[in-house]
C-alpha cells in the first residue's frame, strides 16, 4: 500500500505576537483578537430584578408580576429581559451559576457569538450577577394600605349555627376559590370576601351558585369620576344569601308547593345540600329537588333543626322491600334511649313523662339498610313538640307520624375520647395555631365572645357528620394528623382533648382503648363495646399535610 503524504498546511505568523497561525482574513491568533475586539461591549455585567416578598413574584418588565422558582426558565427569561444589547449578538447557551438562597444575588452564565471582522465569528462565555431588590407589587401595595378593596362578597344565612360556613370553607379550600380573596372577615351571620377586582369577586359569586342554593344581588357605590376623561371609579358590592335550610333538617313544605314537586308530602327531611335542596319523604322515600329560584318565590323555615334531636333505641326493623339508592324503607319500633333502664327508688317525676318514656313507638323510616336491632338513631320526637307553623298545623293528625328517624347513631363510640387522625385545612389561622384543627380554627369562629362555645359545638357536630357521611367526605379534603399532636378528640369542645383527672397516669391511647374504655355518660356500663360499622376514616382518603394558609384578617 502506497503513503499518500497529507497536504501541506500553510501557516503565517500572528500580526501581534508572531505565533504561527492558520491563515484568517484578520491574520491575528484568537488571544491576539480577543484583547483587540470584545463582543461584549455594550452589555451589562451587572443587573438587578425586582422581587416581591409578598405574593413571591418577579417583575417581568414592563409592568408584569410573574411566579417564578429559582433556577427555572420563567426566571431566565426574566434575567434575559433586564439585559440591553443581546440583539446585537447571538445568544447560543444561557444557564444558572449556584449561589446561596439568602445571598440575594443570581449568576447567569451566557455564551454569545458575533461576527468581528471579514467571515470571522469569535464566541465569548462572561457573566452576569443580579441584585434582588425588594419591593411591592401594585397588588400587595393596596393590600398592605387600609380600605383599598375594590369588590365585597357578603355571604349569608339567617341560621343560629355556622355548619354551613364550615362545609363552605373547606369547599372554597378544595377548589381554590381563594387564591383571589384580599382578606376574610366574619359577621353575624356570615362572611365577607374582599378582593381588588370586581371580576374575582363575580368569580366568587359564580361558584358559590354552584356549590350552595343562593340568591345574590348587587350594588355599586361612586367614589370619584373624572368629567374631562369620562372614567369613573366605582366600589361594588355582592349579597348571596344561601338558603336557611342544613342537611337532616326537619322541614314542612307549603301545601301549594308539594303539590307542584310531585305531590309529595310536606313532612320531609332534607337530605342533600347543593346547589339545590333534595328533599325525601321518610314513608315513602319519594325525593323532591327544590332549586333556588323556586324556593325564593314561596320562602320557608325548617321545623326543627339538628339540635332539636333525640336519641331513640331500635327495638325491631323490619323493611318493607321497597329501596330507591342507598334508602331502604323498614317499619321500625323504638323507643327512648334509656327506656327501660331500672330506676332508683326515690325517684320520683311526673307519671306522663315516665310513661311516655317506656312507650314503644312505630314509625316508618328510610333507614332499613343501616338500622339493626339495639343500635341507636337520631329522630325529631314530634309527640311533644310544639312547633310555629301553620302548614304544620293544617296537616292532618294522622299524615304526622309520632317519630321521623334521621340518622343512625353511635354513642358507644363517642364515649371513649379517642384522637381523630385526621384534621381539616382552615383559610385563615391566627396566631400560635400552626393551622391544628382546635379552637379559633380560622376565619369561622374568630368573633368569639358569648357564642364561641356555641362555635366550638357546631364544629365538633360538623366533624361527626363528615365522619359519618361518606358523600360529604368525598367533598372535602382531609389531612393526616401529626403524630405529636393528633387530631380532634370526640368531645365538645371543638376538637380538644378531654382533661384528665388531676393524678391520672399517663396511658397510652391505643392500650387504654383497647384495654379499658372510658366511662363517660352516667349508666354507662364497662361491657359496652364499640359499634362495628362505626365509619372510620381510612387512611387513604387522607392527603399529606402542607404549609397552612396564611391569610389575614380584614
Amino acid at each position: 500500500m502506497e503513503f499518500v503524504p497529507a497536504p501541506a498546511i500553510h501557516r503565517v505568523l500572528c500580526a501581534d505576537c508572531g505565533t504561527p497561525i492558520v491563515p484568517n482574513s484578520a491574520n491575528l491568533c484568537v488571544a491576539c483578537l480577543r484583547n483587540t475586539v470584545d463582543i461584549t461591549e455594550g452589555i451589562p455585567k451587572q443587573a438587578s430584578v425586582s422581587y416581591c416578598r409578598n405574593c413571591e413574584r418577579f417583575l417581568s418588565p414592563p409592568t408584569t408580576w410573574t411566579i417564578a422558582q429559582p433556577e427555572s426558565q420563567e426566571l431566565l427569561a426574566i434575567c434575559l429581559k433586564k439585559l440591553k444589547g443581546l440583539n446585537k449578538v447571538r445568544l447560543t447557551e444561557a444557564h444558572f451559576i449556584w449561589t446561596e438562597p439568602h445571598s440575594k444575588r443570581l449568576r447567569v452564565s451566557l455564551t454569545i457569538q458575533k461576527e468581528v471582522l471579514t467571515s470571522t465569528i469569535l464566541e465569548q462565555v462572561f457573566e452576569i450577577e443580579y441584585l434582588v431588590q425588594y419591593g411591592q407589587c401594585p397588588d400587595c401595595t393596596k393590600l398592605a394600605a387600609k380600605n383599598t378593596w375594590k369588590a365585597l362578597v357578603q355571604v349569608r344565612q339567617k341560621v343560629p349555627h355556622k355548619r354551613t360556613f364550615l362545609f363552605l370553607e373547606q369547599l372554597i379550600l378544595k377548589h381554590g376559590a381563594q387564591k383571589d380573596t384580599i382578606s376574610v372577615k366574619e359577621v353575624k351571620d356570615g362572611l365577607d370576601f374582599f378582593y381588588s377586582s370586581r371580576s374575582h369577586a363575580q368569580k366568587m359569586v359564580e361558584f358559590l351558585n354552584g356549590v350552595v342554593p343562593v340568591r345574590s344581588k348587587s350594588s355599586e357605590q361612586l367614589l370619584s369620576t373624572d368629567t374631562h376623561s369620562n372614567t369613573a371609579n366605582f366600589k361594588y358590592t355582592y349579597s348571596v344569601e344561601i338558603i336557611p335550610i342544613c342537611k337532616d333538617d326537619l322541614v314542612c313544605i307549603p301545601p301549594k308547593l308539594a303539590r307542584q314537586m310531585s305531590n309529595i308530602s310536606p313532612l320531609t327531611v332534607c337530605v342533600r345540600v347543593g346547589n339545590s335542596l333534595h328533599l325525601l319523604d321518610p314513608a315513602t322515600l319519594q325525593i323532591a329537588e327544590l332549586t333556588s329560584p323556586v324556593y325564593w318565590r314561596t320562602p320557608f323555615e325548617s321545623l326543627a333543626s339538628v339540635t332539636d334531636l333525640v336519641e331513640f333505641t331500635v327495638l325491631d326493623v323490619e323493611p318493607s322491600g321497597a329501596t330507591r339508592g342507598k334508602w331502604v324503607l323498614a317499619d321500625a319500633q323504638v323507643a327512648l334511649s334509656g327506656a327501660f333502664r331500672s330506676h332508683d327508688a326515690g325517684e320520683d317525676g311526673m307519671d306522663f313523662e315516665s310513661a311516655l318514656a317506656s312507650q314503644i313507638f312505630h314509625t316508618r323510616t328510610h333507614l332499613g339498610g343501616i338500622l339493626q336491632p339495639g343500635d341507636t338513631a337520631m329522630g325529631y320526637f314530634l309527640t311533644n313538640a310544639n312547633y310555629n307553623s301553620d302548614d304544620f298545623a293544617a296537616l292532618p293528625a294522622h299524615r304526622v307520624p309520632d317519630i321521623v328517624l334521621v340518622k343512625k347513631a353511635y354513642p358507644n363510640r363517642r364515649k371513649k375520647n379517642k384522637p381523630r387522625a385526621w384534621k381539616l385545612r382552615s383559610i385563615a389561622k391566627e396566631a400560635g395555631e400552626e393551622g391544628e384543627t382546635g379552637a379559633g380554627r380560622g376565619v369561622v369562629g374568630r368573633m368569639g365572645g358569648r357564642d364561641q362555645k356555641k362555635v366550638e359545638e357546631d364544629y365538633e357536630l360538623f366533624l361527626r357528620e363528615i365522619e359519618e357521611d361518606e358523600e360529604m367526605r368525598g367533598a372535602v379534603n382531609l389531612y393526616r394528623a401529626k403524630n405529636d399532636r393528633p387530631g380532634a378528640g370526640s368531645g365538645l369542645a371543638g376538637g380538644k382533648t378531654r382533661k384528665k383527672p388531676q393524678h391520672a397516669m399517663d396511658v397510652d391511647d391505643a392500650a387504654m382503648a383497647e384495654d379499658e374504655p372510658t366511662a363517660a355518660a352516667p349508666g354507662a356500663t364497662d361491657e359496652e363495646e364499640e359499634e362495628p360499622d362505626f365509619p372510620d376514616v381510612k387512611l387513604d382518603e387522607l392527603l399529606e399535610d402542607f404549609d397552612e394558609m396564611t391569610l389575614e384578617e380584614a
